[in-house]
């Protein structure tokens, strides 16, 4: 779905489920608002039961949408077929539609934290391989292994690492619970207004 489309519904008041799949330190720093916090690893492990409650049109939100799009691979398998990326994620949504975008505190995005990290320290490796001892050099390949098993796995042993620093806690993290409570509300809006109709028939 394109932010422009999203923005249309959003107008309409026909908004879709919005499920964002950043950190929630991510999702603090900026969102759409409305959008419900289930980071893609909860996701992932959680996949069947929240398919269960996944229903009507449901938009997967992240930074550029990478990830969503690996929250929707997930939801598939699960069952879901209502399920859509937002095409460049929230930074592309900010771009063409600020009025439906809201900031909080700023954190760097996990992305550019891992690649922050990760280039460090082969920087190090290299230096200190050429400054202190060849031995230390071996730190920028340990790098290069890591990056390659992260591909082939699909997985961030350094993200997962970076979420426990300070900078990126929030007071609550999301639950599988948390999320589960609020999708409900959030599905049913026009209920009531339905049943209203068809009592007045």
């Amino acid at each position: 779905m394109s932010p422009t489309e999203l923005a249309e519904k959003i107008r309409s008041q026909d908004t879709p489920l919005l499920v964002d799949v950043r950190t929630p330190a991510e999702h603090e720093s900026l969102r759409v608002p409305g959008s419900h916090n289930a980071p893609l690893d909860l996701l992932r492990k959680n996949k069947e039961t929240l398919a269960e409650q996944f229903t009507g049109e449901i938009v997967l939100i992240c930074q550029t949408g990478n990830r969503a799009n690996q929250a929707l691979q997930h939801l598939c398998a699960a069952g879901v077929e209502t399920a859509r990326v937002l095409e460049g994620g929230v930074v592309a949504m900010e771009a063409q539609h600020r009025q439906h975008t809201y900031r909080g505190q700023q954190r760097w995005a996990m992305d550019r934290q891992v690649r922050m990290v990760a280039g460090s320290l082969v920087l190090a490796g290299f230096l200190g391989g050429k400054l202190i001892s060849p031995k230390v050099g071996y730190l920028a390949g340990a790098i290069g292994a890591g990056l390659t098993f992260s591909a082939l796995t699909d997985s961030c042993a350094m993200a997962a690492a970076l979420k426990k620093m300070p900078w990126n806690k929030v007071e609550a993290d999301p639950t599988v619970e948390k999320l589960l409570a609020e999708i409900p509300r959030s599905a049913q809006v026009q209920a009531p207004q339905t049943s209203a109709v068809r009592s007045r028939r």
